[in-house]
């Protein structure tokens, strides 16, 4: 039975299908159509993002229990909080007890272990009132297996030679592949897109799977978004085509991962530097990059941040926020988390761990927050690389706009080093971040050691 809220809009929803439906069909048929350049929204300049886990992040995994945590992350300073999927999970052939969050039975659905649509609707209205923003995660690429959507529209999906209905790939069996070349399917998609922001006023998207969608289907859903109000749209992806029409923000996962071979002493600062240089060359100093310690995937299946980068997490948590890009905190990380949460089992949160992080990461929030050199961006500064007599061990590097300057030096290595930083600056006016103490040129750093130095 559908909701009072979902009645309310069935006329409205059904007439913008149908729009929609012809918009798709005639945007197949003229591959020349095109559509705006993505603007960033305004408050994304200095912003950072936080992952939310809504199951995990209390005993209850309810919205109303997680609503009483937003007045410690408005004090941390978190920007936009990304939700992972709040639809309800499918049941038919599902994984662990509860399920995985990206199995979708219901795209206009709320998933009754979170609550119901009031409850949503009055979390989104306290994060507003906080002013802060939030985005939800969205699963177009597959539905679960009981999504009344296989009923209704078989024809919807990618099928065998047998004409039967498959998932994506051998390892998710608990979901199965929309076909994107069926403009009624993409539609629907874009409708439901459209449902939530109009109804629930959320600003914008962290779109699953986007790698494994048609790139003009997202262009579409965009321009579409965009005619409500001006969203965020977050891509699992890092294609650098993504960020012309579709997209503000793209997974940072090379850099990611070659992080966590640092740590692990399998690389070094050279291999670094080269990274820098190929992101410098791919992507626009306009396009939005979103790099991160940890999140729900590394996390659950990969280890957590201490069990990949041990020593070495504080020291790239410093990194994250001080490269040009948009920072990623997951849910927990603040309170020094040391578990892989279980994915498809409850596993709540323990926020009891005493630790410093939360301190660093309100310190490095607030620089972010208040210094031009670290904004998103073309917001923000360049990066230059400074020299030192232990480059492969040593990372410094500046950025700079306007008279706003910040200078990072990172140990990333297991070593105490002893060295010295050439030509680093002709601002004499730098202080340490934590500290206070005055920039110099010589140093010696334990192991994943580091300091900040801006402008005053």
């Amino acid at each position: 039975m559908k909701t009072p809220l979902k009645k309310i809009s069935k006329i409205s929803s059904i007439l913008g299908l149908i729009l929609l439906i012809i918009l798709v069909s005639c945007k197949q048929q003229n591959k020349e159509i095109t559509f705006k350049k993505v603007n960033h929204p305004e408050w994304t300049k200095n912003a950072n993002i936080y992952e939310v886990n809504i199951r995990q992040f209390t005993p209850e995994g309810t919205f109303n229990a997680f609503a009483e945590h937003l007045p410690r992350l408005k004090e941390l300073g978190i920007d936009i909080l990304w939700l992972m999927p709040i639809n309800p999970i499918g049941e038919k052939n599902i994984k662990g007890t509860i399920g995985s969050y990206y199995s979708v039975k219901d795209y206009y659905g709320i998933n009754p272990e979170f609550g119901t649509e009031e409850d949503f609707l009055n979390l989104i209205n306290k994060i507003h009132d906080l002013e802060m923003f939030v985005i939800i995660d969205w699963v177009a690429n597959h539905s679960s297996w009981d999504n009344n959507l296989i009923v209704n529209h078989p024809e919807w999906y990618s099928k065998d030679e047998n004409g039967e209905i498959i998932s994506p790939n051998d390892d998710w069996t608990d979901v199965a592949d929309f076909n994107f070349e069926v403009p009624e399917m993409r539609a629907y998609m874009i409708d439901a897109l459209k449902y939530w922001v109009k109804e629930f006023n959320i600003d914008g998207y962290r779109c699953d799977v986007v790698w494994a969608t048609p790139f003009d289907f997202w262009v579409d859903a965009r321009h579409e978004l965009d005619k409500i109000k001006p969203v965020f749209m977050l891509a699992e992806a890092n294609e650098p085509e993504l960020h012309d029409k579709a997209f503000d923000m793209t997974y940072g996962w090379d850099m990611h991962h070659l992080w966590n071979d640092i740590a692990q002493g399998k690389r070094n600062v050279n291999d670094l530097a080269n990274q820098f240089e190929k992101e410098k060359a791919k992507y626009k100093s306009s396009d939005y990059r979103m790099y991160f310690t940890s999140n729900h995937d590394e996390n659950s299946w990969k280890g957590s941040v201490f069990e990949r980068m041990g020593d070495a997490a504080e020291t790239f948590a410093v990194l994250s926020f001080t490269m040009p890009g948009m920072p990623l905190i997951y849910n927990g990380q603040e309170a020094c988390m040391d578990k892989r949460l279980l994915f498809f089992d409850k596993d709540s949160i323990d926020w009891n761990i005493e630790c410093n992080f939360a301190e660093l990461y309100a310190h490095l929030i607030k620089l972010k927050k208040e210094n031009p050199a670290l904004w998103n961006g073309d917001f923000g500064g360049d990066m230059q690389r400074i020299k030192t007599t232990s480059d492969d061990k040593i990372f410094v590097f500046s950025r700079t706009k306007g008279d706003a300057q910040v200078i990072t030096v990172l140990n990333l290595s297991p070593d105490e080093i002893e060295f010295e930083i050439i030509n680093p600056t002709d601002n004499t006016k730098l202080t340490e971040v934590f500290t206070g103490e005055e920039f110099v040129n010589k140093y010696n750093f334990k192991a994943w050691d580091y300091k900040i130095f801006k402008t005053e």
